[in-house]
């Protein structure tokens, strides 16, 4: 078997024919909670800052799941609320949490969270067919444990050809050539045409991976 290998960006290189495709358990049992106790890995999942960056800026693959160890902060020091607000939008939750339970001794050792990343700003963002599952450990906010998560980042297959419109927006932010208006939402500078963005998510049948 070939030895492990990783990128420049610390993504794991796996050998041809292998890919990285844990259970929610697996995730929680043998990297969240290692991760959260400074024990060592069976092998490296990369650090970001899922939260706070658009999607398709994050290091790896768009093609298929990317994981990432990240920390959540609140949007208010008082408040438990999480900021999870990007550069060209925002994550939102949606539907409610999925308790993960080991299969060993039946109890229940995190939970996983469900977002959709939307561009533009709340609450009249645009919906895209990026879907994130946020795994959090049952016990994070006990004494001495860090508030690590495990972030699984993928595009639906419907959304491929959003994801270059994406990329072209995201290119025109940076250089100033759109303005965000109350009626018409987000608009080009040089052509004033509107951009458009995906509606709603599909269930994808296969693994992407």
């Amino acid at each position: 078997m070939e030895p492990l290998n990783f990128t420049e960006h610390s993504m794991l290189q796996l050998p041809s024919g292998f890919r990285f495709h844990p259970t929610d358990e697996e995730l929680i049992v043998h990297y969240l909670k290692p991760k959260a106790q400074s024990i060592p890995l069976p092998f490296n999942i990369p650090v970001a800052d899922v939260n706070r960056s658009d999607p398709w800026t994050l290091p790896g693959d768009a093609d298929h799941e990317r994981y990432f160890f990240s920390t959540v902060e609140t949007k208010y020091p008082c408040g438990k609320r999480s900021n999870r607000t990007a550069l060209s939008g925002y994550w939102k939750t949606t539907g409610v949490d999925k308790k993960i339970v080991d299969s060993r001794n039946k109890h229940v050792v995190g939970t996983k969270k469900t977002l959709v990343f939307y561009r533009y700003k709340a609450p009249k963002g645009c919906k895209t067919n990026w879907v994130m599952h946020e795994y959090k450990l049952a016990n994070s906010a006990a004494q001495g444990v860090k508030s690590w998560v495990i972030c699984r980042v993928c595009l639906k297959k419907s959304g491929k050809k959003d994801f270059v419109k994406d990329e072209e927006m995201f290119e025109l932010e940076k250089r100033g050539l759109v303005f965000y208006d109350f009626i018409g939402g987000p608009r080009k500078i040089n052509d004033g045409s509107s951009s458009s963005c995906s509606s709603g998510i599909t269930e994808d049948e296969g693994n992407s991976n």
